[in-house]
C-alpha cells in the first residue's frame, strides 16, 4: 500500500514525496480514506503511530481544494494537551504545505510565552493547532473565532482529559458549530474519553493501533547489562563509538537528566536537558537545537516522549527504564519513524533486570542482553 492508492491527489502525493516519506503507516491507511470522505473519526493510537499525518494530510486536500480566507475565522482546529504536541502537529502541517501550489497556512498556540506574537500571527491562520488554555485567552481577547470550524480534531484526548482541561473544553465545544467533521484520537478509552466521544461524534468509523501491538519494524533494538558505577562511562564510550547526527537519550528523573547532561558535557559531548523543570522557552531552545544540529545529544525525561517528532532521528537511548512497558513503546518510537530505519538502545542495571523482562513480556519481544564488556568485541 502507498500513499497514492489513499485517495490523495496529485498536489500531496508530490508533497509527501518531497518530504521524504515513503510507505503510510496502519494508523495512515485506515484514517485518510475515511477523512477524505468527511466521516467522523476515532482513533485509538499510541503516540508513534503516524496519527499526526494520518489526520494533516486529509485536512490540507480539502482546504487546498478552497481559496484562502481573508479574515480570522478559523477552518480548522486541532486540540492538544501540551505545548509540546502543538509544535510538532504545527511542524508537520508546515512540512507538507511548503511543497503545495498555495501555501496553506497553520499557527501553534500554547500557554507559558507571551499571547502577543501569536495573535499578530493569526491573520489568515486556516489551521489552528492550540492548547486549551491559550485558545481560550486568544477567544476572550476577540483575536479568533471558531464558530465557523469545518473541523475538529481532538488529539491524545485522554491526555487532554488528564490533565485537567475538562472545564475549559467544554467552554470550547460550546462554541463550536455542531454541523462539522470531528476527529479524536486517544491512547486510551475511560469514561470520560466516552463521554467526549458521545457528546461530540456522529455514527463515527473506529480504527485502532494498539499500543501494546505497536512494535516498529524498522527498530532495531538492542540491550547492555551494566553496572551503576559504570552506567555513565559506558554510556560517554557508546556515543563516542558512533556518528549518530542525534542522540535523544531517556532518564526517568529530573535530577538524573542534569547529571547526565553534565557528565556528557564535561567529557566532551555537547548536550542539553529537556524536562519539566525547564521554562517553556528554554525547552523549546533545547528542542530547536537538538533538531538543527547544534548540539548532538538531547537528555529528556518522559515529558518528551509524547513532544518529540524527529523524522530522521537515528537513536533512541534509556539510561534508565521508564515505569511502564507503554512509556517504553512511546520512547523508542521517536526513532524508526516515516519508514525510517532507527536504533533503541536499553542499558539495563541488575536492579533494573526483572522490570526490563515484564516490558519485553508485554511488548512480545525479547532481547538478548550484551555484557558490557563485551561491547567491544561486537561487530554487527
Amino acid at each position: 500500500m502507498s500513499f497514492a492508492d489513499l485517495g490523495l491527489n496529485p498536489e500531496l502525493i508530490s508533497s509527501i514525496q518531497r518530504a521524504e516519506y515513503t510507505q503510510p503507516y496502519p494508523i495512515q491507511v485506515e484514517a485518510i480514506p475515511l477523512l477524505l470522505k468527511g466521516k467522523d473519526v476515532l482513533g485509538l493510537a499510541p503516540t508513534g503511530s503516524g496519527k499526526t499525518a494520518a489526520y494533516i494530510l486529509p485536512i490540507l486536500q480539502q482546504l487546498l481544494a478552497k481559496e484562502a480566507p481573508n479574515d480570522r475565522a478559523i477552518q480548522v482546529l486541532v486540540m492538544v494537551p501540551t505545548r509540546e504536541l502543538a509544535v510538532q502537529v504545527g511542524e508537520v502541517a508546515e512540512n507538507f504545505s511548503r511543497f503545495l501550489p498555495r501555501r496553506i497556512k497553520s499557527l501553534a498556540v500554547f500557554g507559558g510565552v507571551s499571547i502577543n506574537p501569536q495573535m499578530i500571527k493569526l491573520g489568515g491562520t486556516e489551521i489552528l493547532i492550540a492548547t486549551p488554555g491559550r485558545l481560550l485567552d486568544l477567544i476572550e481577547r476577540n483575536a479568533v473565532s471558531i464558530d465557523r470550524i469545518k473541523m475538529l480534531v481532538i488529539d491524545e484526548a485522554d491526555k487532554v482529559l488528564q490533565m485537567g482541561f475538562r472545564e475549559e473544553m467544554d467552554r470550547i465545544l460550546a462554541q463550536v458549530p455542531k454541523k462539522k467533521q470531528t476527529v479524536l484520537f486517544s491512547a486510551t478509552m475511560d469514561q470520560e474519553v466516552e463521554e467526549l466521544i458521545q457528546k461530540l461524534l456522529r455514527e463515527p468509523v473506529k480504527i485502532q493501533v494498539a499500543a501494546e501491538d505497536f512494535t516498529p519494524d524498522l527498530i532495531k533494538q538492542s540491550a547492555y547489562r551494566v553496572s551503576p558505577e559504570t552506567k555513565g562511562p559506558f554510556l560517554r564510550q557508546f556515543i563516542q563509538s558512533g556518528d549518530w547526527k542525534q542522540i535523544l537519550i531517556f532518564t526517568s528523573s529530573i535530577r538524573t537528566a542534569d547529571n547526565v547532561v553534565g557528565k556528557l558535557s564535561k567529557n566532551g559531548i555537547p548536550a542539553v536537558a529537556f524536562h519539566g523543570d525547564k521554562s517553556q522557552g528554554a525547552r523549546m531552545e533545547a528542542l530547536a537545537k537538538f533538531k538543527s544540529g547544534k548540539i548532538r545529544v538531547l537528555v529528556a525525561t518522559d515529558l518528551a516522549a509524547r513532544g518529540i517528532d524527529i523524522q530522521a532521528l537515528p537513536l533512541v537511548i534509556n539510561y534508565e527504564l521508564p515505569r511502564s512497558p507503554k512509556d517504553y513503546i512511546h520512547r523508542i518510537g521517536r526513532t524508526g519513524r516515516a519508514g525510517m530505519e532507527g536504533e533503541a538502545v536499553s542499558l539495563i542495571t541488575p536492579e533494573e533486570l526483572h522490570h526490563f523482562k515484564v516490558i519485553q513480556k508485554k511488548m512480545g519481544k525479547w532481547l538478548k542482553l550484551i555484557h558490557e564488556e563485551d561491547f567491544g568485541k561486537i561487530t554487527e
